[in-house]
């Protein structure tokens, strides 16, 4: 278990990429290619318009930094709490609980970010290269 252990650093770049795709591309989405046709579903949805806009600089500008490393607990934190959101108020009320296949995506989503929060970037990111030195966060120097 130890050589899978080696491997985390390169794990965690891995799902940061991997999510940073998916919301990129469901933010670029949301802001730029079907905007007309996201504004009028959000309100059928029970969401308010202006929401689109909200959710989409979350998922484009998150999915930046995610795949960047910087500011990755926090970031992630928020992409999940949207997904988890979606779950609640849409996509679970919509067709059941059992239908997994119908919601699969967000639930991954969800998940996913929520774990990328709890454990961090990892050591190829700018959060390790900026606030974390030899995997213990960096101390503010004390003025005495």
């Amino acid at each position: 278990m130890q050589s899978l252990e080696k491997l985390k650093p390169l794990a965690l770049l891995w799902l940061r990429v991997v999510l940073g795709i998916i919301f990129f591309f469901y933010g670029h989405e949301k802001l730029f290619s079907a905007t007309a046709a996201s504004l009028k579903e959000f309100p059928r949805l029970g969401f308010p318009a202006y929401f689109v806009y909200l959710s989409g600089i979350l998922e484009l500008f998150g999915a930046m930094l995610l795949v960047l490393g910087l500011f990755t607990r926090v970031t992630a934190l928020l992409l999940g709490i949207e997904m988890a959101i979606v779950l609640a108020r849409v996509s679970i009320p919509r067709v059941g609980i059992y239908a997994v296949r119908a919601y699969e995506l967000p639930l991954a989503l969800c998940g996913a970010s929520f774990a990328l929060a709890a454990v961090g970037a990892g050591l190829f990111s700018l959060d390790a290269f900026t606030f974390e030195r030899a995997g213990t966060p960096r101390r503010a120097k004390s003025r005495r």
